[in-house]
């Protein structure tokens, strides 16, 4: 079923001859952009990054490598969503804020590069969940083929491990202001504590879904719940603590239900240690 899609992919690329991506370096724009690389050559697709504060600097880091990895030319530029009010007081459609900036930024770019065509990376499973940020693509005329051809993140994943990319299950990664709770404000300072934090759990060797939901001096952590076990006691515990901590949160907390996508939305009204409803966790001070 995935090999027929991709099919209907490739002839959807092939009709327009060139397109640009709004390049993440996530499995989804990066199995695009490896399907366009074979549709219509290298020359005819064009990553371009949006640098941002927003977004983990690994993480912008591994587009880069991707995209060399696939022959596929970049191009660099800084976004500056922080600088709308309306994106940094974090409300419950802020992604359309941080998206409308920017597709305003990236679709003038593509054009004068000859590229007529914008896509992003969205998939069908993304059509089912709660991104405001679809509608910001949507009024800026950029296409999003994979959804368009009905190929779930678990097909994106599975048609990537085929052709070999190392890749193919790196976990999901979305802006470091997803863990924030609504209605905090979006900081440059927030933003590093959570980077910092979740940089030095990587480093300390988490592995999988990682998050570090911010809660004022309070941090919650999120790992893969096969994962909690090995992680929550000893000295792995307190070793989990200290990384998390030299980031400057006073308090650390791991989630005992583990990595959920879409927390945020589940965690917009916690606050300290107003768990009692939702179980308890297992806490470092």
């Amino acid at each position: 079923m995935s090999a027929a899609k991709e099919i209907v992919l490739i002839d959807w690329i092939r009709e327009r001859q060139r397109v640009a991506i709004g390049f993440s370096g996530g499995v989804d724009s990066s199995y695009l952009a490896a399907v366009a690389v074979e549709s219509v050559g290298a020359a005819n697709t064009l990553a371009i990054i949006g640098r941002s504060e927003s977004l983990a600097g690994s993480e912008e880091d591994h587009a880069v490598a991707v995209a060399h990895e696939l022959g596929v030319p970049v191009f660099e530029v800084s976004t500056g969503e922080l600088a709308d009010p309306r994106y940094a007081a974090n409300p419950t459609n802020r992604c359309y804020f941080c998206k409308t900036v920017l597709w305003h930024t990236l679709l003038p770019l593509a054009r004068a590069r000859g590229f007529e065509t914008l896509v992003d990376g969205t998939n069908a499973d993304d059509l089912h969940d709660y991104r405001p940020g679809g509608l910001a693509a949507q009024e800026h005329g950029v296409a999003s083929p994979l959804a368009l051809v009905g190929l779930t993140k678990a097909e994106i994943r599975d048609r990537s491990r085929e052709r070999g990319w190392g890749w193919w299950n790196r976990p999901s990664s979305p802006c470091l202001a997803s863990r924030l709770p609504y209605g905090m404000s979006v900081t440059p300072e927030r933003l590093r504590q959570v980077d910092h934090a979740e940089s030095a759990l990587r480093a300390l060797g988490v592995t999988g879904n990682l998050r570090v939901r911010h809660h004022g001096e309070l941090a919650r952590v999120e790992i893969d719940r096969e994962l909690l076990p090995q992680w929550i006691s000893g000295t792995s515990l307190a070793a989990i603590v200290a990384a998390v901590s030299s980031a400057g949160f006073s308090r650390v907390e791991i989630d005992p239900r583990g990595f959920r996508s879409g927390g945020l939305n589940v965690l917009a009204h916690v606050a300290g240690h107003e768990h009692n409803e939702r179980g308890a966790t297992v806490s470092g001070h």
